[in-house]
């Protein structure tokens, strides 16, 4: 996938917005982008391993830097910084973000967990 044509963090840095190709642009929150890190640390080495993510309501994108021409490490203000979102992952992340929301939220109160602190 290409690079999006545009990729900007929004003035309270509680949102990114990416567009790719001549598509309509995508907002996801920081907090989405967070409790969805395509890390290892989030995602673990295989399904079994994912972990659950809470508490993060209030995080915001510290900085995005660039790795390649193939995906972006976006740093939160929580010092989370492994994660490498590709180009095909933000946009899954964009294009499901509705659904994958409320996977999210499900999971949390099965578990018993907040999105606050």
């Amino acid at each position: 996938m290409r690079p999006p044509k545009e990729l900007r963090v929004s003035r309270d840095r509680r949102f990114l917005t990416a567009r790719f190709s001549d598509e309509e642009p995508v907002e996801i929150s920081a907090e989405m982008l967070r409790v969805l890190s395509p890390s290892a640390e989030v995602q673990g080495h295989s399904p079994d391993q994912r972990v659950t993510v809470f508490g993060k309501k209030d995080v915001e994108i510290a900085r995005i830097d660039p790795v390649g021409n193939y995906a972006v490490r976006i740093v939160f203000n929580d010092g989370h910084e492994t994660g490498l979102y590709t180009w095909s992952y933000l946009a899954e992340l964009g294009h499901e973000r509705d659904r994958l929301w409320q996977d999210y939220l499900r999971e949390l109160e099965e578990k018993g967990l907040s999105r606050e602190r």
